[in-house]
Formats: C-alpha cells, sequence, structure tokens
C-alpha cells in the first residue's frame, strides 16, 4: 500500500491537463501515445476538443529502485462539469494544479483549488505551456505564490507539448502526495465514483478500496441500496479493463456483477461484503443541484419508452443529469431534466442522439422559482406550465448565484455593462496581481442561464473566466411570457422572466417566429402576452391562390363575389386548421440574443 498514489489533474479549461497526462503515459511506458488527449475516447470530446468525463488510468513507474502504481484522473475544467471534479477529488490524496503560463490563474482554477483544499488533497503547483512565446512564467509563479502561500522552488515548470519538467512532476506526484491511509483487515468499504453502462456485461461500477480486500467471486452488497451480488470480475483501469484476483486497500479498480438495472447503481454509494459488511457508509459525497432545467422530450410520441431507458443509461456515466417524466400540451410525454449549465445540456442533447440514437426536442431552459402563495404556502415551479393564477401569487423568489470574474483591466468597463444589463449587483473587485482584476457580482441565475458565458467571451476577446456557485433565493418581479399562435397558447414557448425584459423578448420571440412558421391557408396571429394583455403580435399572411386569375374585364361584382367566397374559405379552415411549430423555432428562440 505504501507505493500507491492516486492523483488527480486539476486546471480551468484549455490550460493542457489532457495533453500533459499524455505525456505522463507516454513517460511511465503506460501506453504507446498516438494521436493527442489519449484519454478523452468519446467522439464528442475529440471534435471539440474539450474533457467531458474523468478518466482513470493506472501507470506503473519506477522511481529510486522501487516500483510505485500510480492511478491517475484526468478532470475536466469547464465549470458545468465541475460535479465530475469533486468526484474524482474524492477518490484522490493529491492533485496536480496545473496553471497555463500564458494566461495564470483563472476562475475555474481557483473553484476547482478551493474543493481540493477541502478534501484535505496535498497540491503540486504545475505551470504548463512554458515553451511557448507568449509565456510568463515569472508572473505566473507569482500569482501561484499569492494563491497557495507556497515556496518558489515547489512550483514545477513543464510543457505537455514538449514532455519538459514530466520527470519532476513524476518524482513530486512519489515524495509528496501521501500515500493511502486505510486498514486492510477491516471489513471492506470502497466507493463508488462512477460507472458506465455495456450491454453485454451490464452495468460496470469502478471504486477506490478505503478499507479492507475484495477478491474475484466475493459476496457483496451496495450499502445504501441493500442490493446483493456476486463480484464475477475485479480489476484495475489501463487504457482497457484489465482484470485481477484481488484489489487491496488504496486500489482504483472496476467491478462487474451483472447489474441490469441503472437505478441500483448510484454514485457516491458504498460497496461491502456481504458476511462481513461494514458499520457506515463512507461519508462526504454531495448531492448534486442542477442549475438550468429544460424539457426533453422525443419527436415520435412512442419512442418515450426508449428515452426514459437512453437517460438512465446516460446517467450512469454522467451522475450530474437530473430527470422526472412531465407531460405538454403541444408535445406530448416527455421528461424535466436538470443540468449543471448550458453546455452540458447541449452535450447530453448530443450522446442521446450519437449514443443511443434518440431524436429529441428541448424546450427553452430556465431555472427553478420558489413561489409564495396568499397562504404563505411554498412551491418549487420548474416550468411556466406548472404555475398557479398569478391572483394566487403573493410574491416569487428567484435563484441567486455568486459570480466571479477573472480578467484584464481593458475589459472591466465592457464586462461591468453586460452585468448590470443582466441585473448583477457588484459585491467587490480585488486586484490579483499586476492588471488582472477579479470581480464579484451577485446576479439572478435565470439571466446567465442561455447566453451570458458566450457573451462574457467575445467581449473579453475570450480573456474573461468565469465560475459561479449558488446564492440562495431572492424576491423579485417575474412574469409569464405566453406566446399564442392564432389564440391558442403554445406551452412549449411560453417563458418566465423579469417584467423590464418582458416586452423586448415578447417582441423579439414574435419577430423571430414570424420568419420560421411557414405560412399556411390562413392568416395567422402570432401574439406574446402577460396574461390577459396581448404586448405584442406578427401577422403571417396566408397563402393565396389567385381566383380572380380566369376573370378578364367584365362587371366588378365578379370578381367580389369570387374573392368573397375565397374569404368564407379561409374563416373556415382558421377554425379548424391547425399551426405546425417546426424545431427549428423551439431551437431559434433559445439562441434569441
Amino acid at each position: 500500500m505504501k507505493n500507491i498514489r492516486n492523483f488527480c489533474i486539476i486546471a480551468h479549461i484549455d490550460h493542457g491537463k489532457s495533453t500533459l497526462a499524455d505525456r505522463l503515459l507516454d513517460f511511465t511506458h503506460t501506453i504507446q501515445v498516438t494521436e493527442g488527449q489519449m484519454l478523452d475516447d468519446m467522439d464528442l470530446e475529440r471534435e471539440r476538443g474539450i474533457t467531458i468525463k474523468s478518466h482513470a488510468i493506472q501507470m506503473e513507474y519506477g522511481y529510486k529502485g522501487e516500483n510505485y502504481i500510480l492511478n491517475l484522473i484526468d478532470t475536466p475544467g469547464h465549470v458545468d462539469f465541475s460535479y465530475e471534479v469533486s468526484r474524482s477529488i474524492a477518490a484522490c490524496e493529491g492533485a496536480l494544479l496545473i496553471v497555463d503560463a500564458s494566461q495564470g490563474v483563472q476562475a475555474q482554477t481557483i473553484s476547482n483549488l478551493y474543493m481540493a483544499i477541502e478534501h484535505d488533497l496535498e497540491i503540486i503547483p504545475v505551470i504548463n505551456k512554458c515553451d511557448m512565446a507568449s509565456a510568463m512564467p515569472e508572473e505566473v509563479e507569482d500569482e501561484i505564490v499569492e494563491l497557495l502561500g507556497c515556496k518558489r522552488e515547489e512550483i514545477i515548470r513543464a510543457s505537455g507539448k514538449t514532455g519538459m519538467g514530466v520527470e519532476e512532476i513524476l518524482a513530486a506526484v512519489v515524495e509528496r502526495v501521501p500515500c493511502p491511509k486505510g486498514d486492510e483487515e477491516a471489513p471492506l468499504q470502497a466507493l463508488i465514483f462512477d460507472s458506465v453502462f455495456n450491454s453485454f456485461r451490464g452495468i460496470i461500477a469502478y471504486f477506490k478500496i478505503l478499507n479492507g480486500v475484495i477478491r474475484t467471486g466475493d459476496k457483496v452488497k451496495f450499502f445504501n441500496t441493500g442490493k446483493e451480488y456476486d463480484a464475477d470480475e475485479i480489476g484495475v483501469l489501463k487504457m482497457d479493463l484489465v482484470p485481477r484476483k484481488e484489489l487491496r486497500t488504496g486500489d482504483v479498480g472496476y467491478i462487474i456483477s451483472g447489474i441490469k438495472t441503472s437505478k441500483e447503481v448510484k454514485v457516491g454509494d458504498t460497496i461491502t461484503h456481504i458476511a462481513r459488511p461494514c458499520s457506515k457508509a463512507i461519508s462526504g459525497f454531495e448531492e448534486v443541484k442542477p442549475m438550468v432545467f429544460a424539457g426533453v422530450y422525443p419527436i415520435e410520441a412512442e419512442d418515450f419508452e426508449d428515452l426514459r431507458s437512453s437517460l438512465e443509461k446516460l446517467q450512469l456515466n454522467d451522475a450530474s443529469l437530473t430527470f422526472q417524466p412531465e407531460s405538454s400540451l403541444a408535445l406530448g410525454f416527455g421528461f424535466r431534466c436538470g443540468f449543471l449549465g448550458l453546455l452540458h445540456m447541449e452535450i447530453v442533447q448530443e450522446r442521446l442522439d450519437r449514443e443511443f440514437d434518440m431524436n429529441v426536442i428541448t424546450t427553452v431552459p430556465n431555472v427553478s422559482y420558489n413561489i409564495y402563495d396568499k397562504q404563505g404556502n411554498v412551491m418549487e415551479v420548474h416550468n411556466p406550465g406548472s404555475m398557479p393564477e398569478p391572483t394566487l401569487i403573493d410574491h416569487i423568489e428567484e435563484p441567486y448565484i455568486r459570480a466571479s470574474i477573472i480578467t484584464t483591466t481593458d475589459y472591466i468597463g465592457s464586462i461591468m455593462t453586460l452585468c448590470l444589463g443582466k441585473r448583477g449587483e457588484l459585491v467587490k473587485q480585488e486586484y490579483i496581481s499586476g492588471n488582472r482584476v477579479e470581480l464579484y457580482y451577485d446576479m439572478p441565475l435565470g439571466e446567465i442561464v442561455i447566453d451570458f458565458y458566450d457573451k462574457l467571451k467575445s467581449i473579453s476577446k475570450g480573456y474573461a473566466s468565469f465560475d459561479y456557485h449558488p446564492n440562495g433565493f431572492r424576491p423579485s418581479k417575474l412574469v409569464k411570457l405566453d406566446i399564442l399562435l392564432n389564440g391558442e397558447s403554445v406551452d412549449a414557448l411560453s417563458t418566465l422572466t423579469h417584467f423590464d425584459n418582458a416586452y423586448d423578448l415578447g417582441r423579439r420571440m414574435c419577430e423571430k417566429l414570424k420568419d420560421l412558421i411557414p405560412r399556411q391557408q390562413f392568416d395567422i396571429a402570432i401574439q406574446a402576452a402577460i396574461g390577459a394583455k396581448i404586448i405584442s403580435r406578427e401577422t403571417i399572411k396566408a397563402v393565396r391562390k389567385d381566383v380572380t386569375a380566369k376573370c378578364y374585364g367584365g362587371d366588378v361584382s365578379r370578381k367580389r363575389k369570387l374573392l368573397e367566397k375565397q374569404k368564407k374559405g379561409k374563416k373556415r379552415m382558421k377554425q379548424i386548421g391547425s399551426v405546425e411549430v417546426p424545431q427549428k423555432a423551439f431551437l431559434a428562440v433559445l439562441k434569441l440574443d
């Protein structure tokens, strides 16, 4: 056990975590690195160049005449996948904190660092990309010393591209990261930190053993669900699964026990023996709090059950996804899903399409509100459709976040304007070093949910970094904005919005829908309404056949008669006609800017 080291790599997005992981794998001869980012094995990760899932892999390394086993977990850097990072941190004793030499400390670096410090991890600071012409290692070292309070000589300069500093990193991991603490004689306690679905073998759970020993063929049970299984196969994680006869305290591995239903495996659960169970489960795993809610509906109504099983399988691999069934008048049966952010939502939609071949419609994303009625009761509302009548509502509270934005001084003005436009309140600003400043804002989550991050990136030319955490609820003047087509409300398009933004949003939605809904044989009225008050209207003109083409000359009353007859037909058609809203229109309303 004294020769095992478990560590993860944490950093802001794009600071070169996965590339550095490649160099470590290369140097320890774990695998032949044939292309960049070997651990990012999903097509989506490759295409976008981001890490979405944490990846665990075992390396063997000889140092000063002894062999060490290093379990490495490469984590994502984007704020939407911070739950992946928190789970990886729970399975480690140390962390490599990587900072880009040309960009310095960014928002996500700080928030991941705090997460690691809370779990008492040993932090090894590394400055990456030191081979770049724009690198400023001296300034970045100052920032790290200020942030961590460590000594200058503890910071390792490295480059994931050229392999510089890799040997120092491995030596530091062996020397500085503590070995796992635990008792091999105690009853088995193993923490599940991830799981995947395999259509041939059932569910494969990844775990880290805190106490005890597990052998192939042992009878085990999952502590929280109380279900019992046989350990058909256990082993360690290399690029593939490598079976082993036994795993001891401190090891990170996988277990296959023929579990078929995804509800039985919960991330954060404890595995123990049936014969000699442990007395209590492993603590320290918080429930995930979704930030953004959206309805996900199958395009064909009969695909509802398939969508349910696809979401369950996806949830195994992505524990931060939550969902519950709901129905909508316009879209039929579907699920209300909770995501950690917009990128997360986009990735889930894409994965449903690629991995499970599910075509889905996603409604406008929104957040959860607390609604207080006149009697003082509270209800939590995720979508505008389930709101009570406006006359019954006393007041509505919306969720707020504390946002931290790190940027250079050149962009402070435009960033402040953006935040004020989103109803943000400046809490404080601190100068970190040189010309870098950190701004703290209290903002409503509903305002940043759609396009805030994209706008922030574009006005700061990509130099601002953004991170947030929930900060309670506050009362707010919110109204429900309905979109009516031909006087019928389309529940999938209704949104909850702040009173000040309602008129503008209603007008823009009507204009957008006018361009996207195809013309019918009758006039279509598109209206935006707050309660009974119409605040905006656009009309899509009917497609008309030229009925007077056969009249040449003659009395005008003949033309009138034909036009009146056509008008009657159009009127009858309008009563029975229904308007199909194309999928494009739902998506375009999301991307209103």
